[in-house]
C-alpha cells in the first residue's frame, strides 16, 4: 500500500478527534473541542492518506509527541526527535501498522538530516510496544503520571 502525507485542515481534524477506539486503546481517544482541533492543525500534526484516497492515521513530531510528567523524569533530556501517531481504530490490528510506521519514519528522516527519533507508549499497549520493537525501537526510561505507566523507545 501506498502513503501519502498532508496537512491537517480542520475538518479532518474533526474526523481524528471523533474515533473511539476499544478498551484498553480507549485510554487514545479525544473529545471534540475548539481547543484539540486547534492543536492538531499545528504545524506539528500531518495526516496520512493511501493511494485510494482514504485517511488512514497521523502523526507529530516535537513536544507534541511527548508526555509532559515524561521531563520530570528526564525522559526527553536527550536530542531526538520524538514522534506520535495514531493509526485509524477499524484498521488496528490488520497488519498494517509496520508499514505506516516505517512511512512515517522514513518520512521524518528524508525532511531533515537524519536524527534519532523516539516515541513514548503507554506500557499497557502492548501491541505497539512489539510493532515499535519489530521496527527497531529499543526500550529507554520509564516513568509514571497519576494513572498511567509509558516508556520511551528510541530508535538510532
Amino acid at each position: 500500500m501506498e502513503y501519502n502525507i498532508r496537512q491537517i485542515t480542520d475538518e479532518i481534524a474533526k474526523q481524528i478527534l471523533c474515533w473511539k477506539y476499544e478498551t484498553p486503546y480507549d485510554f487514545y481517544n479525544s473529545e471534540l473541542t475548539e481547543e484539540n482541533v486547534r492543536e492538531l492543525v499545528d504545524d506539528t500534526y500531518h495526516v496520512v492518506f493511501d493511494n485510494h484516497d482514504k485517511l488512514i492515521g497521523f502523526y507529530c513530531t516535537g513536544a507534541a509527541a511527548q508526555v509532559p510528567t515524561g521531563k520530570e523524569f528526564g525522559a526527553y533530556d536527550k536530542d531526538y526527535v520524538d514522534i506520535g501517531l495514531g493509526l485509524k481504530p477499524d484498521l488496528t490490528g490488520k497488519g498494517l501498522g509496520s508499514s505506516f510506521l516505517r512511512f512515517i519514519i522514513d518520512h521524518i528522516c528524508e525532511d531533515r538530516d537524519y536524527q534519532k527519533l523516539r516515541l513514548t507508549v503507554a506500557t499497557f499497549n502492548k501491541r505497539a510496544i512489539s510493532l515499535y520493537t519489530k521496527v527497531g525501537f529499543v526500550r529507554e526510561i520509564s516513568f509514571h503520571t497519576d494513572t498511567t505507566e509509558f516508556i520511551t523507545m528510541v530508535l538510532e
